[in-house]
């Protein structure tokens, strides 16, 4: 339904997407926009909604939503459901225009979900106006607007992108010709902007670095006029339970600053919804809304303790807003400063299990009410080298490990386990504690971050992909999940996604996601979403050792083997003879992508191939649906 605001006409639209990612799928009709918030300014209607784009829907672990959203008004929400029925809705500024569908604006309370047992949490910052004593606050001036244009790729034609589109945001100086704001407001970026307050120039800016994990992004902006008379904000340190906060930035509702007020209700760690990871944040009840995302939260001395990112949202709870707290932005920051890049926060790849039951810890040999047991240890993590299935984990450099998998965290305070991992930095060494058959050892690991079989996040702006004969083969990844929709996957797919483990780092799953229809793979032209396992008797790594398997075959033919028993034959030269023709006949610029292009080179460090490690428990904390187990 189209709203009249002032002189104009905007329509909003949302689609409903899976849990690890915000890509669209399949098309769906719009359907009528029901709003409950008044929107006064024709400044929020100058988002163009991408027509024709796919839509997707898909599944989530907890229910978080982005704040990202500004001048473009209205975000389109996208809602993803986790196996235990919770649902993630994300809104995220730079998936906004993508997905028409169903509508909603990000001021609903339910985001187009029905019932008080689904839950979301969205991203957002709220829109209500300056108190008058900070209307002439000095740090009010280092919030700036972000206005990006995205293009996102098209997973399921790998060799083009979607149809462009624009979304508004927040920023903040932090010195040295640098800002921060939130990864997914400049996510698959193609040109970002900034404008100062009380200020009618934008500003081109440049992102020098992206925390899919943390939800945080580094910008530059070389224009010197920019900076004059620009004051950064100073970090400070994080904040106690019932501080005031104040969170600032440009929401849906108008185009100039915003501010709300709230305290500190809960600091612990939490599900980041942008990068499917846990990590230390601060839950405020200052009023959050779409468009406020990467906008600063300070405390009552102007500093800033953190970066507004998501909401809870739920017919059961009310302001429920969530912060990125300083330490983990001073971990971006000086993990840039260290490396020249953004490396990531590392993980000990360990599933561990609480030891609350006395006849539990009784049969491990434990004399004290202290430590978790080790359930599963990823093979990729140094970690496999020193802990075993059924050892105890009692210390984390030399700080003692709770029966609940918690750790001490300032006065009369516990947090979880996995807190003190996200203090490293990757590469650096850990010591544990371990009580194993009753013994007690210690053993060092070095810290990486995880590595992930089904990745939630492509790198390098374009999925790879490979042609050959029609048959179109690319690696399993959540926004494929999403764009697809989970019914087309199919289960055995799916429950690779969400049970198995890397054996080595580079695997894939390699799969055929359609085939181009031609003479030559006349019979094959139904397949589609199917695991390649085997390439003339020669198992699969990854999408780069089937296209280097093609490249040095001198087989008369190319017999794939898939998953499910199921085996296509082409001839050789036939196939080859044949590519150039499909290419033009479907109007895809390559048979393969550049990154294919370069020469393969095995680091799996055996011949096995791949042999995924499949486990009982999902390799996501967020689809975990028993509190007695978690990843660290």
């Amino acid at each position: 339904m189209a709203a009249a605001m002032a002189s104009s006409c905007f329509s909003v639209f949302s689609s409903t997407i899976n849990f690890r990612s915000s890509f669209p799928s399949r098309s769906l009709p719009p359907t009528p926009l029901r709003s409950t918030a008044l929107l006064t300014s024709t400044a929020t209607a100058d988002r163009k909604i991408a027509s024709g784009s796919k839509r997707r829907s898909s599944s989530a672990s907890s229910s978080f939503n982005f704040d990202d959203e500004g001048e473009s008004a209205l975000r389109d929400p996208f809602l993803r459901k986790s196996k235990d029925g919770i649902s993630l809705l994300r809104q995220s500024e730079n998936n906004a225009q993508r997905n028409p569908g169903r509508l909603q604006t990000a001021a609903y309370k339910s985001f187009g979900m029905q019932g008080k047992d689904r839950k979301e949490l969205v991203n957002a910052v709220e829109e209500k106006g300056e108190p008058g004593n900070l209307q002439d606050a000095a740090f009010l001036n280092a919030v700036v607007k972000v206005y990006c244009t995205h293009t996102a790729p098209d997973y399921s034609l790998p060799w083009q992108k979607q149809r462009q589109y624009t979304s508004t945001g927040s920023a903040f100086m932090i010195g040295d010709g640098k800002l921060l704001t939130n990864a997914h407001c400049v996510e698959h970026d193609t040109q970002v902007k900034v404008k100062k307050r009380g200020d009618d120039t934008k500003y081109v800016a440049k992102v020098l670095a992206r925390g899919v994990d943390c939800d945080i992004a580094l910008l530059s902006v070389e224009n010197e006029n920019f900076w004059k008379g620009a004051e950064p904000l100073k970090l400070g340190n994080l904040p106690c339970l019932q501080d005031a906060v104040t969170v600032v930035g440009y929401p849906l509702g108008g185009d100039t600053i915003s501010v709300t007020r709230g305290v500190v209700s809960r600091i612990e760690v939490t599900s980041y919804a942008h990068g499917s990871s846990d990590l230390l944040g601060i839950q405020i009840d200052a009023a959050i809304n779409p468009g406020n995302s990467g906008g600063p939260a300070f405390n009552d001395h102007g500093e800033c303790i953190g970066v507004a990112f998501q909401v809870y949202r739920s017919d059961d709870v009310e302001n429920i807003g969530y912060v990125i707290p300083t330490t983990v932005v001073s971990h971006f920051l000086n993990d840039y400063e260290r490396n020249g890049k953004y490396t990531g926060f590392p993980s000990l790849g360990v599933l561990l299990q609480k030891l609350e039951n006395p006849a539990l810890r009784a049969c491990l040999r434990m004399k004290s009410n202290e430590g978790v047991l080790v359930r599963r240890v990823e093979p990729t993590s140094d970690a496999n080298k020193v802990l075993k299935e059924g050892d105890v984990i009692v210390s984390f450099n030399d700080i003692k490990v709770g029966c609940e998998g918690t750790v001490p965290f300032r006065t009369n305070e516990r947090i979880a386990f996995r807190y003190l991992i996200s203090q490293k930095f990757a590469g650096d060494v850990a010591e544990l504690g371990i009580i194993r058959s009753g013994e007690h050892i210690k053993a060092k690991v070095i810290l990486n971050p995880r590595v992930h079989l089904v990745p939630f996040h492509v790198d390098g702006g374009q999925p790879s992909y490979l042609i050959i004969a029609g048959l179109v083969f690319t690696p399993l990844s959540e926004p494929l999940i999403d764009e697809e929709c989970e019914d087309s996957i199919g289960l055995k797919l799916l429950a690779k996604a969400r049970y198995s483990s890397a054996s080595f780092e580079g695997e894939q799953i390699v799969i055929l996601s359609q085939v181009l229809a031609n003479e030559v793979n006349i019979g094959y032209e139904d397949m589609g979403n199917q695991q390649v396992v085997k390439l003339n008797g020669t198992q699969i790594r990854n999408i780069h050792h089937l296209a280097h398997l093609v490249d040095t075959c001198k087989d008369k033919y190319l017999v794939f083997e898939f998953d499910e028993n199921y085996i296509a034959v082409l001839e050789r030269e036939s196939a080859i003879a044949a590519s150039s023709c499909i290419l033009k006949d479907y109007g895809i610029p390559s048979e393969r992508s550049s990154d294919l292009l370069e020469p393969y080179v095995d680091i799996s460090g055996d011949d096995k191939g791949t042999n995924q490690n499949y486990g009982d428990s999902p390799i996501s904390n967020s689809e975990i649906g028993f509190e007695g187990l978690l990843w660290a």
